[in-house]
């Protein structure tokens, strides 16, 4: 069996969750089937890598990712199967099934009607965006949720896909690559004192991680705690300066404010969680939040907003806090952030067993192996039936 896989993000150029999951996926399928991988960007080992049409160089941003699924659907080889990640990459696959008649699997990572404030990046290209997503997934023969809040998203947001289409497949974790280390170099580096507590967030500055909220919610965090932001690859050079004027006050207000604005590497990553006394992410929108799992996976508490698919991963109460969101109150929400990352400050031991109980969550029920043998046990049900 063939797998033709077509996403945006590839390994070594990963921003995001989609990243991160196909990075892991694809070692892990490949054991079981032959997998082409289709991505944008520069030449890298293991997959065809795909440009922008010259011609369409200063367009926006949503016909030049048209021009790149143009691109991979004609360049597909003999696939059984098209997988596509992300609505970057849906396009091109919905091509490939009209073309080719193969079956088209997407995985839903996150939904173009969730994401209103996409808008403000792409312009006039979020309505391309939300019609390529939206012609997709209505054509899709099998959408793969990563959580069961995913799940009902899709079947709220596309009434006209029928609910047997939509399967459940969460997001998995490495253990031994995220797991608890000792070093603080990086730490040292970002001018972290690693003998004092840490609470840390790692993500992209984006409406949808809630970076406002937790700037807002840090004025209120115990001030003999470091706020260490490992946050960059911000959506819009608008959001980077609210992001910017925000760090400035907030850290005008109250010390120990550490912002680290680049894409840090994974060892670098690793010793942030692992130091954190608590990892916060205060998103507002998360199909699954698989960095609150990075961060159990190295041991450490959360506290986290009660959005999407967190309450699918953090066991609130057992690995971590997890926070009502109101997009009416934010200022109820920002309260509760700052409120539940002073309850765990104030007490150690009960940040310890969490970040016990949050690991051993980890490696007992998410892992890429099992990710895998659902996604390929998915791919022979749809071999099996003729495609739509």
């Amino acid at each position: 069996m063939r797998i033709g896989l077509l996403t945006r993000e590839y390994p070594p150029e990963v921003y995001g969750g989609a990243g991160v999951h196909v990075g892991n996926l694809v070692p892990e399928l490949r054991k079981q089937c032959d997998v082409e991988v289709h991505c944008f960007g520069s030449p890298r080992p293991l997959a065809h890598n795909h440009t922008v049409t010259p011609t369409l160089a200063t367009a926006n941003q949503a016909l030049q990712t048209l021009s790149v699924d143009l691109d991979m659907a004609d360049a597909l080889g003999d696939v059984d199967v098209v997988h596509s990640h992300t609505w970057y990459a849906n396009m091109g696959g919905h091509l490939a099934h009209l073309l080719r008649g193969v079956p088209h699997v997407i995985t839903a990572h996150s939904l173009e009607p969730r994401r209103p404030w996409k808008a403000e990046q792409l312009g006039g290209g979020y309505r391309v965006s939300s019609w390529v997503e939206r012609t997709a997934y209505e054509h899709a023969d099998a959408i793969i949720a990563v959580s069961e809040g995913m799940r009902a998203d899709v079947l709220d947001c596309y009434p006209t896909v029928h609910p047997e289409r939509v399967h459940v497949v969460r997001n998995g974790i490495d253990a031994d690559i995220y797991r608890p280390v000792s070093d603080t170099d990086a730490l040292c580096r970002f001018g972290v004192d690693p003998a004092r507590p840490i609470v840390a967030f790692v993500g992209r500055i984006t409406r949808q991680k809630g970076v406002g909220h937790l700037i807002a919610a840090a004025h209120h965090i115990d001030h003999g705690a470091q706020l260490l932001l490992c946050a960059g690859a911000p959506d819009t050079s608008e959001i980077e300066a609210e992001a910017r004027a925000a760090v400035a006050e907030l850290s005008a207000a109250r010390p120990g404010v550490i912002w680290v604005p680049d894409m840090l590497p994974i060892e670098d990553i690793r010793q942030v969680l692992s130091a954190a006394s608590v990892f916060i992410c205060p998103s507002v929108y998360e199909p699954l939040g698989i960095v609150n799992l990075e961060a159990m996976a190295c041991g450490t508490a959360v506290v986290a907003s009660a959005v999407g698919g967190i309450p699918e991963v953090v066991d609130d109460g057992v690995t971590g806090l997890l926070v009502p969101y109101d997009e009416h109150n934010p200022d109820a929400f920002q309260q509760g952030l700052a409120q539940s990352v002073n309850e765990l400050l104030a007490d150690p031991h009960r940040v310890a067993a969490m970040g016990q109980a949050g690991r051993a969550r980890a490696i007992m029920e998410f892992s890429w192996s099992a990710v895998a043998d659902r996604t390929v046990a998915l791919y022979h049900q749809l071999l099996a039936v003729p495609a739509l």
